[in-house]
């Protein structure tokens, strides 16, 4: 016996005597890539025995900010091939190399034995801007909702109950109307009226000028339930359920004086704008039979809670139930659909010809704006998508995301990602683009397995680089910062916080 066959010998008998697991080939550090030549990211793994002798993986991603994250379950070993089942992940180990696939969308993923992996890097120190012009304390609540701008006065709803008129010039009251329950959804700004939905069951129609209402029609979801993010506690038996993040509502679309709006139980109508009668009403073969529960969706329920997208002779939706609809603006009737396999969060966007659209599942889409058919699909690398696109030059758009954490410029062409840029907290919202600017807001999220700090950003629109970055105050709650999209109004953006505050922040000058 050779030298060093019978130290092998000696290191594995004496492995066996203390009867612990001998090392697995695969054990250790290992860092690479992930992803197609049009979005590629880092990705590392550390595989070691827990104190039961079982392989477990932990997971490396700094795009996904996944910094030594156990995954569930433990690993498989074929042979040479390794799974990790909870991540829908296999690696084959060929020489000093892991080759395979990550995630269920199978993009190739290949690692090598490495030293040292990732780590997270401190919030650079970045200039906090000019800071808000005005701030508007609307009372106490949460802003989730967008601002509706008109004539130089932001129309916008709040957690308390209250829809307001605020100036903005300097943030003053123009009139407040008591709606009576919480308001999530934009607001729609006509000449003469402003529209939006109400978590009271009812979508609403006000004199602009004065606030006072002219008539309220009955979208039926008075009863649907909606659970704020907050603080679960465990210990605390029975438990009411999770919260389900349900931060917006839908804004009315006008069109041919028809509003056209979804509601939280699942049915979606048509409304004339002058009187407030029902033009028709569609209601999904589905509902009343709720989808699978999942983390995201603990009712299992079929709400609506996004825009629709007028596109010419259709009207096109998602819902909690997992569907893309397109109907006939006219009578209703079902065109297409789509099952998305998860709760659709984000609100349908016409960018370069293509419906542009996102799901919880964490793959953004493309479709075919009138056969339904999918034309491209990518994914957001772990995260949920909650915001909702918004078109920059020719084929671009720019999107926001959930645990991804960051702002990323697209282009809806082929989803090459031109940038990707840390916000270091939730950019759930839309952002705005205006001026060579792209304005998002971030929320913070605290206590969680990653940092999410809340604020407000100023971005470069051509090359991401975050030009300001506000911090948003701090408070002793769940989520701070900022949960409402941006609008930006010639030298004004405007956005909502999650303290109750409007702000108006200059949309040029550093």
């Amino acid at each position: 016996m050779s030298r060093l066959l019978a130290i092998v010998f000696l290191v594995f008998s004496c492995v066996a005597l203390a009867g612990a697991t001998p090392p697995d080939p695969i054990e250790g550090k290992w860092l690479g890539q992930a992803g197609t030549p049009l979005d590629t990211i880092e990705l590392g793994f550390e595989f070691k025995r827990n104190e039961k002798g079982e392989l477990k993986a932990f997971l490396y991603e700094p795009v996904g900010n996944f910094y030594a994250l156990e995954l569930p379950g433990v690993v498989d070993r074929k042979d040479a091939t390794y799974t990790i089942s909870s991540y829908d992940t296999t690696l084959t180990l060929h020489g000093d190399a892991l080759e395979g696939t990550y995630l269920p969308s199978k993009v190739p993923a290949t690692l090598h034995r490495t030293e040292t992996l990732p780590v997270e890097m401190p919030v650079p120190d970045l200039p906090p801007g000019p800071g808000p012009k005005w701030r508007a304390k609307l009372g106490a609540g949460e802003i989730f909702a967008p601002a509706a701008v008109r004539d130089g006065i932001a129309y916008v709803g709040s957690t308390n109950g209250t829809f307001n008129a605020i100036r903005e010039s300097d943030g003053s009251f123009v009139w407040i109307f008591a709606a009576g329950r919480p308001i999530f959804g934009e607001a729609l700004a006509t000449d003469a009226n402003v529209f939006f939905v109400c978590d009271n069951g009812y979508l609403f129609k006000l004199d602009r000028k004065t606030g006072k209402e002219v008539w309220r029609y009955d979208l039926g979801d008075a009863r649907s339930p909606r659970i704020l993010s907050h603080q679960i506690i465990d210990t605390v038996e029975p438990r009411i359920g999770d919260f389900d993040f349900e931060n917006s509502s839908p804004m009315p679309r006008l069109a041919d004086g028809v509003l056209f709006v979804g509601s939280g139980d699942g049915s979606f109508h048509a409304v004339d704008a002058e009187t407030g009668k029902r033009v028709w009403r569609f209601e999904a073969p589905e509902n009343g039979k709720p989808p699978e529960v999942t983390p995201w969706n603990p009712n299992g329920s079929n709400k609506i809670r996004t825009d629709a997208l007028i596109d010419g002779p259709r009207v096109v939706f998602g819902s909690f139930g997992h569907k893309l609809r397109a109907l006939d603006r006219k009578t209703g009737a079902e065109i297409w659909q789509k099952d998305l396999r998860a709760e659709i969060s984000s609100s349908p966007v016409l960018v370069d010809g293509k419906i542009i659209v996102g799901s919880r599942g964490g793959v953004l889409y493309a479709f075919d704006r009138e056969t339904g058919k999918k034309l491209w699909g990518m994914l957001l690398w772990g995260s949920a998508i909650e915001s909702t696109a918004v078109p920059g030059k020719g084929s671009l758009f720019y999107i926001g995301a959930s645990d991804l954490r960051r702002v990323s410029l697209i282009d809806a062409k082929d989803s090459r990602v031109l940038w990707r840029t840390d916000v270091f907290g939730l950019p759930w919202p839309r952002p705005a683009f205006s001026g060579g600017r792209v304005f998002a807001s971030a929320t913070g999220y605290a206590p969680y397995q990653m940092r999410h700090l809340g604020s407000f950003n100023a971005l470069d629109a051509e090359t991401g680089k975050i030009i300001w970055r506000w911090p948003a105050p701090v408070t002793d709650s769940l989520v701070s910062g900022f949960a409402a999209p941006p609008v930006v109004d010639g030298d004004l953006v405007i956005v909502g916080g999650l303290d109750g505050t409007l702000y108006g922040f200059p949309a040029t000058g550093n």
